[in-house]
């Protein structure tokens, strides 16, 4: 082989990770026989020794006729934590025989600059395999990458259709706990079924086509919503909190409300007391942006209707975790997430 059958792939965007992995297995130069067969293994706490077993069994196992087999392994930090298991993976990794392949393919969170298993990484890098971090586009560049993949499927797309299904599917959420690993594989999707529901007189999806067939996806923030309740913006509070419900445990939730608002009014005390906003940089320990971000916030409520939003919240805490041997179902607790919101939130002014 001219190429190292070895890759390093890391990133938030599932979409291109499953891209890179296909265009590696499909690379000539690398695999000659043919494009290997795709092995998935997940290395999983406590059972290294197993997994690094069948990895070197697979990798050094040659085939006589066909294509071989590329394993792709993700979760590859359990298997180099300890030095005997790094030192195992590595040499399995340098007896590949002809034909086969190892790809490791990370989903990680966004912003992960460095690969989980840097180690790992470096080795693949050193034996001259490709090492490639993958973000998943956002706003514009996520508008113009729907383009480029209607492109490749032919789907002629109208002024402004992709970015209505950028914005439908959470491109322009710019915090950055956004949970993006899904949009480019959902935007994908969408974009097939608009070229199946197109009208077949039309010569291009437009805006409407998008605005009619794809239901909005935007991912929740944790921290858009506490600071949607911070500013007290009730409607937004509680359309954040909505996308919040399937994927955020209640605990979660109250546990950053609760460190907010205990925030809020430790401010307000200390604005009361003739502290300047600039002067909390020092005194509560925080960076110039957050504390200006928190005294505006708490200019927003007097220290009576932050002190009745946090027995507001230890009273929903209690429901939560059936204090008293009172126990709520999820829509119960749902409909007292949304009143203390609506109770709470909403200025007096």
């Amino acid at each position: 082989m001219s190429g190292a059958a070895l890759a390093y792939f890391w990133g938030d965007d599932s979409y291109a990770l499953d891209a890179a992995v296909e265009a590696f297995r499909n690379d000539a130069e690398r695999f000659h026989a043919g494009a290997p067969e795709r092995w998935r293994v997940r290395a999983e706490v406590g059972d290294a020794g197993r997994t690094l077993g069948e990895v070197g069994a697979r990798l050094a196992t040659g085939t006589m006729f066909g294509a071989g087999t590329l394993a792709i392994l993700s979760n590859a930090g359990q298997l180099v934590r300890k030095g005997t298991d790094r030192a195992a993976l590595l040499a399995a990794i340098g007896l590949i025989a002809d034909g086969n392949g190892f790809v490791v393919s990370e989903e990680t969170d966004s912003g992960k600059k460095e690969p989980p298993a840097k180690s790992l990484a470096d080795a693949i890098r050193a034996a001259g395999g490709p090492v490639r971090r993958f973000e998943a586009p956002r706003e514009g560049a996520l508008a113009a990458w729907i383009e480029a993949r209607a492109r490749e499927r032919s789907i002629a797309l109208g002024p402004g259709a992709a970015k209505e299904l950028a914005t439908r599917v959470g491109g322009f959420v710019r915090e950055g706990d956004v949970d993006r690993r899904n949009q480019g594989r959902l935007a994908v999707m969408e974009l097939e079924k608009l070229e199946l529901h197109r009208d077949a007189d039309s010569a291009a999806v437009t805006v409407e086509d998008v605005r009619a067939l794809v239901p909005e996806a935007v991912p929740g923030s944790i921290w858009a919503f506490v600071d949607a309740v911070g500013t007290r913006q009730r409607s937004r509070a509680l359309e954040l909190l909505e996308r919040l419900f399937d994927e955020t445990p209640e605990p979660v939730l109250l546990a950053v409300l609760h460190r907010r608002l205990r925030e809020l009014i430790e401010v307000a005390d200390r604005l009361a007391s003739g502290e300047s906003p600039g002067s909390l940089v020092r005194s509560m320990k925080l960076q110039p942006f957050r504390a200006e971000m928190l005294a505006r916030q708490a200019h927003a409520w007097t220290v009576r209707e932050l002190a009745d939003a946090l027995e507001g919240l230890l009273e929903l805490d209690a429901r939560v975790k059936g204090v008293g041997g009172v126990t709520a179902g999820d829509g119960q607790i749902k409909l007292a997430f949304d009143l203390w919101v609506t109770d709470r939130v909403a200025s007096s002014s």
